[in-house]
């Protein structure tokens, strides 16, 4: 696989789509620390990591308003043949401020509300709306 982080927030669209309560993916840091501010933000209800086989992985419930998911929408901006990179002025909003953007920092990773306050840009992951 060349994109595991494209690969992560597409299964968590389709499997909302598809009304699943939850979704199992490959476990790495990144995409953990994608989860986590997925749940500070309010698309995903919680995370937890287990082992199957020796092998990591997390396991992501879903979020529902009445039967609605939470996620309408996603999009990968930096791929692996084609990077994209802002600055702390340059950071784009989602959907005039109605979604988030995950920027990739020197400090972790952050939304770009948080990254414009502490006025920092980095690689842009995708957006959420």
């Amino acid at each position: 696989m060349t994109d595991p982080v494209g690969d992560f927030i597409i299964r968590i669209k389709n499997s909302l789509l598809a009304g699943h309560d939850k979704v199992v993916v490959p476990y790495s840091k990144l995409k953990s620390a994608i989860a986590d501010i997925l749940i500070d933000e309010g698309y995903l209800k919680g995370v937890k990591e287990s082992e199957v086989d020796g092998h990591p992985q997390l396991e992501i419930e879903l979020k529902y308003q009445g039967r609605v998911p939470a996620i309408s929408g996603v999009k990968r901006l930096s791929k692996p043949g084609r990077r994209l990179y802002a600055s702390a002025g340059e950071l784009p909003k989602t959907l005039g401020g109605y979604g988030i953007t995950i920027i990739s920092t020197n400090q972790g990773l952050l939304t770009d509300s948080l990254a414009r306050k502490q006025n920092t840009g980095g690689e842009l992951i995708c957006q959420v709306w």
